[in-house]
């Protein structure tokens, strides 16, 4: 692959930067501050939707979104895209000024590829202008979700209507404010073949039945105000129509939807991992132990240099890794999406763990981005499947490829 960026990849790219210069890092406190004191919790500040405007208003809007989706987004490859998602994950906040945050992103793709029409004037619409937020109901409680044929909830047709039952929880985005649909995955004939029981559909969050029962912490943080709800669906009635593709294709929409997904977290935490290597260099210069500033002390140059190449090996993984699925497909290209799923949160947290180190106590407080990204890159390991899934799986196509 070619490991130069296009000329219009590095346009966008310092767009993005100057833009993140200009307007989140200045505030990025202020942000904090005030999710903090707000009393309501899954309010979002009214400073983001200022935020949103000036990117729409700098065409810096809904990047994510491939060619295909023209003109709704920027037209961009999985690589192109790849450099611009990695300054967004540098601030935990700021995908969502570009409109380019999970599972907002996951959802419109889904919609956008497997929706009807009704679905996405509906839906699709007012994501796409970043006016109502989204949610994924998956995981569940009671059984290992990391395989999805195990899900309970059950969707039953009656009708013209489909009536839903289950506990759903670590659903990122419902307990938003801004939340305004789900998309849950249910089983719809348990008698079919195993990877044709599962179907999605959507759930508007208001509909009667819908209780969002309390929020997940993720390694003690909320992540207000997007959060992580647990949620519970009985006897849910919604029209027929709002099946996504068809009865038993749940597998199918949900495999169209994880590759980008998956690759996009992988981007993001890269930039966390980048943003903690920087502050930490910032660190050492300013800190004196011993009789001499901690850049001068040989066990902080290596773990410097050990940071270094873990981001730097993993943004090359990652940067094939999109390139891989721009020529060949997700499907062909499943190998490396798993690898770098594999590769990049364990980097991310190795690298933000020593950053924590070299800043001592304040690492760990209220007073650095660190211990949040650290829980972030560590709750990754397990969001869109925990690491032995995809170690498990590519292991055995490794296997097989070499005996074929």
């Amino acid at each position: 692959m070619n490991f130069d960026y296009s000329e219009k990849t590095l346009a966008l790219l310092e767009q993005v930067k100057n833009f993140m210069d200009e307007h989140v890092y200045p505030v990025e406190q202020q942000y904090h501050d005030l999710v903090a004191n707000n009393p309501n919790t899954w309010r979002t500040p009214e400073i983001m939707e200022d935020l949103k405007a000036k990117a729409k208003n700098a065409g810096l809007w809904n990047l994510f979104l491939p060619k295909e989706y023209l003109p709704h987004g920027a037209g961009l490859t999985n690589l192109e895209y790849a450099p611009l998602c990695e300054q967004m994950g540098r601030v935990l906040f700021s995908a969502e000024i570009f409109n380019c945050s999970a599972p907002d992103t996951g959802n419109m793709e889904v919609l956008a590829k497997y929706g009807n029409e009704e679905q996405k004037t509906q839906w699709l619409e007012p994501l796409l202008a970043g006016e109502v937020r989204s949610a994924f109901a998956m995981t569940e409680p009671e059984v290992a979700s990391s395989d999805a044929t195990n899900i309970e909830t059950s969707i039953v047709r009656d009708g013209d209507e489909y009536v839903i039952n289950g506990r759903k929880w670590y659903t990122s985005g419902a307990m938003n404010e801004n939340c305004r649909i789900l998309i849950v995955m249910g089983k719809t004939d348990t008698n079919a073949a195993r990877h044709q029981q599962q179907s999605q559909i959507l759930v508007p969050l208001d509909t009667k039945g819908v209780t969002v029962l309390r929020p997940m912490s993720a390694m003690g943080y909320l992540d207000e105000p997007i959060g992580h709800a647990e949620v519970l669906f009985e006897d849910v009635r919604v029209p027929s129509s709002n099946l996504v593709l068809g009865e038993g294709r749940g597998f199918e929409v949900a495999q169209g939807r994880l590759g980008p997904g998956r690759i996009h977290h992988c981007m993001r935490l890269i930039g966390c991992a980048q943003r903690a290597l920087d502050l930490a260099c910032e660190r050492v210069e300013q800190r004196v132990a011993f009789g001499k500033p901690l850049s001068k002390q040989q066990s902080v140059r290596e773990s410097i240099a050990q940071m270094y190449c873990k981001i730097e090996q993993a943004r090359l993984l990652t940067l094939k890794a999109a390139d891989h699925m721009d020529k060949y497909g997700n499907k062909v290209a499943k190998n490396i999406i798993a690898a770098i799923k594999i590769v990049a949160p364990k980097m991310a947290c190795e690298v933000i763990d020593e950053a924590i180190q070299l800043h001592g106590a304040a690492g760990t407080s209220q007073d650095t981005v660190l211990s949040a990204t650290l829980a972030y890159a560590r709750t990754i390991r397990l969001a869109d499947g925990p690491d032995q899934v995809h170690m498990m799986q590519l292991g055995r196509n490794l296997i097989q490829d070499q005996n074929t």
